[in-house]
């Protein structure tokens, strides 16, 4: 019979209305007028109410953390149909394969404490790895950092390691010793893989000396205030549980509500909105890298370590999940995709699903933006919605790119460049050039490219701040009577640092301009 879903009352808290901070948010623009955000996502919630009414969802909670706040929580429908309570910000799903970033930073923070070696054998960590008949006689062993990396050269096995929550300790161990066929040779394939996360979290009970379930929820979610977070489902609160369910034959059916095993490490965390929040607000506040105290149960340099991928992808014409084509490229890093977009810039993402839920994540770190969404349907996992939602805000103007001020020896190249423009002489700045300058080009010839560009563009407005490309590297724009010059400061390697390339380039105005 169908169920008439419920509606539920969409939660929305601006920028403005003090909404919690749920990380030490860093320097960004200034954030837009609370009315700009309210109309934008007004749009988004009804998007993702008709998105969850077509995809047969019985409950759907998405939401949005920006600058290290939780901005916005939408919800639909409910957390089950005998007692029909409404979806919340509370309300606990299961968020499968999003659980791999837990598990591999909690792989990472073991090894930042010098418990264990990425480049180890997984052998040494897991003996019963030691009797696996490798592909090749010169097979390489596989590393930890492969199985983070989903190089380790097992089979694909979402079908099957979606059905596999429930396996125990023993039963991992009896799997272990029968042996276990492999796809690829290691460590020269990516071959997404839930048995090497499934792996990982022995490795976390084996190092840590704790099963790797309370390895992760003392130590990562508690630490972060995640209090309703964890991986037995049976020790939450039934009541705030959002129960899931497969749609079959038209109607939607109850699905088993799974035990904890040894493979929750790849996909068994249940959550809250609320809760997750803390998690996204955590690994976007790893960027940009600073000066500072840490402030995280982890380091921020491990944590942009997740981003780091090894599965030998290269560019290529991606496309968004409407079809659209989008020339980027991806890679697995630990725990999240690592993805390149024409649009949205750099970004890390990672979807779930799982019997009886669906769900999406990703950040921009550039943009100090994330989005998540949870769905309590079997592989219902809201990839496009969420797309559209993070396309949608950045169209908007609402999550520019955080300014990034230039170092104090990039702001000094800058500086050289306006004095050598002025004094149409490149010794001007002599005793702060690299010895190839003058090599390069002579003075004498400095001076004639000078006059000609300045002859080309009239008087020029200097004043435009210096746009960093890295630590050593400036872009600039400089306004000109008759065009434009557009210019590049870089820095050589050397100490004291010195001015080794300044580069401009000059467009005339269009006639009519």
């Amino acid at each position: 019979m169908a169920r008439k879903l419920i509606l539920a009352a969409v939660l929305t808290a601006a920028l403005t209305s003090g909404a919690p901070i749920l990380a030490q948010a860093q320097p960004a623009t200034t954030a837009a007028p609370a009315a700009e955000w309210d109309s934008v996502l007004a749009g988004l919630d009804q998007s993702f109410a008709q998105w969850a009414e077509q995809a047969h969802a019985p409950g759907v909670v998405w939401g949005v953390v920006h600058q290290g706040r939780l901005v916005h929580v939408g919800v639909y429908g409910v957390r089950d149909f005998d007692a029909r309570r409404p979806v919340d910000a509370d309300s606990l799903f299961r968020i499968a394969s999003m659980s791999k970033a837990f598990t591999a930073l909690a792989v990472l923070k073991l090894r930042d404490e010098g418990r264990l070696s990425l480049d180890a054998p997984a052998e040494d960590y897991v003996p019963e790895l030691r009797g696996l008949a490798y592909p090749t006689a010169d097979s390489p062993k596989i590393r930890v950092r492969d199985l983070l990396n989903h190089t380790a050269g097992f089979v694909e096995d979402n079908p099957w390691g979606d059905r596999q929550q429930v396996m125990s300790e023993a039963e991992l161990t009896a799997l272990l010793r029968q042996g276990v066929p492999f796809a690829h040779v290691p460590g020269t394939r990516y071959e997404y893989s839930n048995l090497g996360y499934a792996l990982l979290g022995r490795i976390i009970t084996n190092v840590s000396g704790r099963p790797y379930k309370d390895y992760i929820e003392a130590e990562i979610m508690h630490s972060l205030g995640m209090a309703s977070s964890g991986y037995d489902i049976f020790e939450s609160d039934n009541a705030r549980r959002a129960i899931g369910y497969r749609w079959e034959n038209d109607a939607h059916q109850r699905e088993p509500d799974l035990i904890h095993g040894t493979f929750g490490a790849m996909g068994g965390v249940q959550t809250s909105a609320n809760d997750y929040a803390r998690w996204i607000a955590f690994l976007l506040s790893a960027w940009p890298p600073r000066d500072g105290p840490e402030t995280g149960p982890v380091r921020r340099s491990t944590v942009r370590e997740m981003a780091q991928g090894l599965n030998f992808a290269s560019p290529r014409s991606r496309q968004r999940p409407d079809g659209t084509p989008c020339p980027g490229s991806s890679a697995y890093g630990m725990g999240l995709f690592a993805i390149q977009d024409c649009e949205l810039g750099a970004y890390l993402a990672h979807s779930g699903g799982y019997p009886g839920y669906g769900s999406y994540m990703l950040v921009v770190p550039d943009r100090d933006l994330g989005l998540f969404a949870f769905s309590s349907r079997t592989y219902n996992a809201p990839v496009q919605p969420l797309t559209e939602a993070a396309l949608t805000l950045v169209r908007s103007g609402l999550a520019p790119v955080r300014d990034e001020p230039p170092t104090e020896m990039l702001a000094a190249a800058y500086a050289d460049a306006q004095a050598v423009w002025r004094a149409g002489d490149i010794l001007a700045v002599e005793d702060r050039l690299a010895m190839n300058v003058l090599l390069d080009r002579s003075a004498e010839n400095w001076r004639t490219m000078l006059s000609g560009l300045r002859d080309q563009a009239g008087a020029c407005d200097l004043g435009s701040a210096v746009r960093p490309a890295g630590r050593m590297t400036g872009l600039f724009t400089w306004s000109c009577e008759r065009g434009v010059i557009n210019g590049r400061v870089n820095l050589a390697p050397t100490t004291p640092v010195t001015l080794q390339a300044i580069t401009l380039r000059f467009t005339p105005n269009t006639p009519g301009s």
